[in-house]
């Protein structure tokens, strides 16, 4: 590996690590600035930043240590811990659907019945799309093969969020309703990243290049900022939009209307 591709990898292993570290602090302190109600909406997306920091150090040393300027693919692609990555995903991807459903404020029926189907469904689209990434062509299943069956989850979860989760936004103020949407459509767009950078090398059967490598690093980590440290500030500003909605104190003391 190079120096220009090593530098890239490194600087943007370190921008997460300063992006979810600080969106967690940030989180963790402002969660009282919300009513009760929505602050368990908050302090999930303070867990998820909280966990993917931790994953972000640990791939962050990974990398280091596999990865040296003049060594091999196959070296480095043998002592990356790819894994890091898939834990952190396993964890924070179904967190990610909680909060948006915790936002909303439903009844606790409607919000049981939500995520009894999309925590499920994105847990095992991460570890189904985990063999792919790996190249271990386990159980004889290719590349493409794995990632191919982790689509069904997804697609699944596509559903609940477009259509199930969107016949309760009719009960959202018209505000909320458009703030919900985007971060919505940001989830869905932050994640179509990970089967691009999937796709691009599903290919190969061996070590992935150097040139995958920095495409797979940079691009996995835009989108896990994006995904989670725009997405959880979203959340939190969706929670002080519903917060001054339910109580006039509230409007008056934190937003001064």
């Amino acid at each position: 590996m190079n120096l220009a591709q090593h530098s890239a990898v490194y600087n943007m292993l370190s921008l997460g690590i300063a992006s979810m570290l600080f969106t967690s602090i940030f989180l963790w302190i402002a969660r009282d600035r919300v009513l009760p109600r929505f602050r368990l909406a908050v302090m999930v997306s303070a867990t998820v930043t909280s966990i993917a920091a931790y994953h972000y150090f640990r791939m962050f040393d990974s990398f280091n240590a596999a990865y040296t300027v003049g060594g091999t693919a196959q070296a480095g692609f043998d002592g990356y811990n790819v894994g890091y990555r898939y834990v952190d995903w396993f964890l924070t991807v179904p967190l990610l659907l909680v909060e948006l459903v915790a936002v909303m404020g439903l009844a606790r029926a409607v919000q049981s019945s939500l995520l009894k189907r999309l925590v499920p469904a994105a847990a095992l689209m991460i570890i189904l799309g985990y063999p792919g990434d790996m190249h271990t062509q386990l159980f004889g299943i290719s590349n493409g093969g794995w990632g191919a069956i982790s689509t069904i989850p997804f697609l699944y979860i596509l559903y609940v969020l477009f259509i199930e989760i969107g016949k309760s936004l009719s009960t959202q103020s018209e505000r909320v309703q458009k703030m919900l949407k985007g971060a919505r459509l940001l989830l869905i767009a932050t994640w179509g990243v990970y089967p691009i950078t999937f796709i691009l090398a599903m290919g190969n059967t061996g070590a992935p290049s150097f040139d995958e490598v920095v495409a797979r690093e940079v691009g996995y980590s835009i989108a896990d900022i994006l995904a989670k440290c725009v997405f959880g500030l979203i959340i939190f500003s969706i929670a002080r939009i519903k917060s001054a909605e339910a109580d006039a104190n509230y409007a008056q003391t934190e937003l001064g209307h």
